[in-house]
């Protein structure tokens, strides 16, 4: 029993520890709307105190009006005491739409405030991350729940220090003094109701027409935060390029909300106003009442009474334990993420960046395990790629060559052994600084749903390549031909996540996502099967001129199909996270290995294919088997 209790009272303690962090949240997204917020606070907090005493200041000035007679000099106080009653309840009003007004505010400056925390950490986050189901459990709690949580765990503490009144009670209340009184403070409140009712039409109007920036927000946040094109996204540097994107449209979204809320906010003061000036006037029947001798003073403080909020103080109380109760429960997950901790960063003394590749990339002695994993993807792998060569990797699938790919992009650290550029470490260079040393067409193409000059330009966002520029990477990669007869040309949506969008097929995606990797002038241009989503014609065409496109720079082309190996000065082939064999195309046939092997069985194929009717017109460029 006592463990339980421990055990509870440690949550509450931690619970109550992220009022202060929601604070600070708080005032990190909008410190001058925190500032207003507390003041605002503050007041209301102290106005039902102010109220109470000018009761007492009411009645017993009223006591002295009813002893000495109707004169003016006994009934000047209490008017004066009346009327300063009147402005401390309309102040009450005047704070009441206010508080809504700064309160929606700060929700939106704290909603970008964490949205841009987040998308910085799963920035800096590594790709293993990526890769474990509990990071994106942890993302989908984050990203649906937490936005408005630090902002609604400040309100619940604010509401403790407040009272509250319910139009239920002060009809309960006001009834033995006339029936037509509830009337009243209906009819008060249809203003407010028309207000409303409007306003929530509008509202639901413009959720319905800002359904699709709405969804484009929605997709720039997967951009940010999706585990399919994390690679790409931090191989480009694409991450604040969308982070902006992002940005630019929430702020849009963001300023026209508020809009309508402040013509809301000052409709509904209107209405408030309104509300204020009939409670008035009631108030004044019933002072009349008194003076006429038609109630008693004691009436009169009912009646006042009926209008506090002392009345539901213990019940708000309660209510906001469990809310502020709840909401620490989601702020959990919120803090938790934002404490992951990279573990690929920059060296505390970085080498300075090479400008290009002189010597070779050298893989020594690697062995690397994937997290969770105690089968190791490649294990004591060595391997040199010569600058300015072209080398091929073949193999089975999860022979290990798309791990080297990771590794060589510091997606990853290796566990045992060194990946050395020109005989420095990378990880002695800045991850950045890497990036940059490198072009990279990842195994699956990312379909980015921008037009087509915006798909191949992300291959160099820094350098904000001109149309010109765009269009030879786009022939490079053969591209150039399907675009120009794309609706729009190069300015055709791809895609059909928003309106006007055309799709594409495998092949022009992966044709688009190479011409996205050539814009990028790197000296080390890394492929991993750029020809898988070809058809036989179009990989013909792109062979033609891919020599030429890889001049004066070095290549890695991991490769299913001999017709792309066949186009390396060195192709090794990969089994279990080693290398088996090694050498040239004729070398390797010559070898009568695994290589030789699944060529001749390839051939074998390829020949029983052309004694059959050729419907197809498949030609010998069947993957390695």
């Amino acid at each position: 029993m006592v463990t339980r209790q421990e055990s509870s009272l440690k949550k509450t303690t931690t619970q109550l520890s992220y009022l202060p962090r929601s604070l600070k949240l708080t005032w990190e997204a909008a410190p001058v709307w925190t500032i207003t917020w507390l003041i605002m606070l503050a007041v209301q907090g102290l106005l039902p105190a102010a109220v109470v005493y000018l009761t007492r200041l009411l009645v017993d000035n009223l006591v002295v009006f009813l002893d000495g007679g109707p004169d003016w000099a006994n009934a000047r106080p209490v008017i004066i005491l009346a009327g300063v009653m009147a402005a401390a309840l309309l102040l009450t009003e005047i704070l009441k739409g206010l508080n809504e007004w700064v309160r929606t505010v700060q929700a939106e400056s704290l909603q970008d405030h964490l949205s841009s925390l987040i998308h910085d950490q799963a920035l800096r986050l590594d790709l293993a991350f990526y890769e474990s189901p509990a990071y994106h459990d942890l993302v989908e709690q984050v990203s649906n729940e937490v936005m408005s949580r630090p902002l609604a765990l400040l309100e619940n503490s604010g509401s403790l220090l407040q009272n509250g009144i319910t139009l239920a009670a002060i009809a309960l209340l006001i009834i033995p003094y006339g029936l037509w009184l509830p009337l009243v403070l209906i009819l008060s409140t249809l203003p407010a109701l028309a207000v409303a009712l409007h306003y929530n039409r509008r509202y639901h109007h413009w959720w319905k027409t800002s359904t699709p920036d709405r969804r484009r927000v929605a997709y720039y946040h997967i951009l940010l935060t999706h585990s399919s094109i994390a690679a790409e996204v931090r191989l480009f540097d694409l991450g604040h390029h969308f982070k902006r994107l992002y940005q630019t449209l929430r702020l849009r979204l963001r300023h026209e909300r508020i809009s309508w809320l402040r013509r809301q906010g000052l409709a509904g003061l209107g209405a408030g106003i309104l509300a204020v000036i009939s409670a008035g006037l009631v108030m004044v029947w019933m002072v009349w009442q008194v003076a006429q001798g038609l109630a008693t003073l004691g009436d009169l403080v009912l009646f006042y009474q009926a209008f506090s909020r002392g009345q539901t103080t213990m019940r708000l109380l309660l209510t906001n334990l469990g809310r502020i109760h709840s909401n620490g429960l989601f702020l959990a997950n919120l803090f938790e993420f934002l404490q992951l901790q990279p573990q690929i960063v920059d060296p505390p003394q970085v080498q300075s960046s090479p400008a290009r590749l002189t010597k070779a990339i050298r893989f020594q002695n690697v062995t690397f395990c994937y997290p969770g994993s105690i089968r190791p993807a490649l294990h004591n792998f060595n391997l040199i790629i010569p600058a300015g060569r072209m080398v091929a990797l073949v193999g089975s699938n999860g022979a290990g060559k798309s791990t080297l790919i990771k590794l060589l992009c510091r997606f990853y650290d290796p566990q045992q052994g060194r990946i050395e550029w020109d005989g420095i470490d990378l990880r002695e260079i800045s991850v950045s600084g890497l990036h940059r040393l490198m072009t990279v067409l990842f195994q699956f193409p990312v379909p980015y749903h921008f037009t087509a000059g915006s798909n191949i330009a992300l291959g160099d966002v820094a350098g904000a390549p001109a149309l010109s520029d765009i269009k030879t990477a786009a022939r490079n990669a053969g591209a150039h031909d399907f675009i120009t007869n794309l609706p729009y040309d190069y300015d055709t949506p791809l895609g059909k996540w928003f309106a006007n969008g055309t799709e594409l097929s495998g092949g022009e995606w992966q044709r688009l996502a190479l011409a996205r990797a050539f814009i990028r002038q790197a000296p080390l241009v890394i492929l991993d099967e750029p020809t898988s989503f070809m058809d036989s014609w179009a990989e013909v065409d792109w062979l033609a001129r891919f020599r030429q496109l890889t001049q004066g720079r070095t290549a890695l082309i991991i490769t299913h199909r001999f017709t792309t190996a066949m186009q390396a000065d060195m192709i090794h082939v990969m089994d279990h996270g080693q290398i088996v064999e090694s050498g040239t195309h004729a070398e390797l046939l010559a070898l009568g290995g695994r290589y030789a092997q699944s060529w001749t069985a390839q051939m074998q194929a390829a020949h029983q294919r052309t004694e059959a009717p050729q419907a197809n017109g498949h030609h010998a460029s069947a993957p390695w088997v």
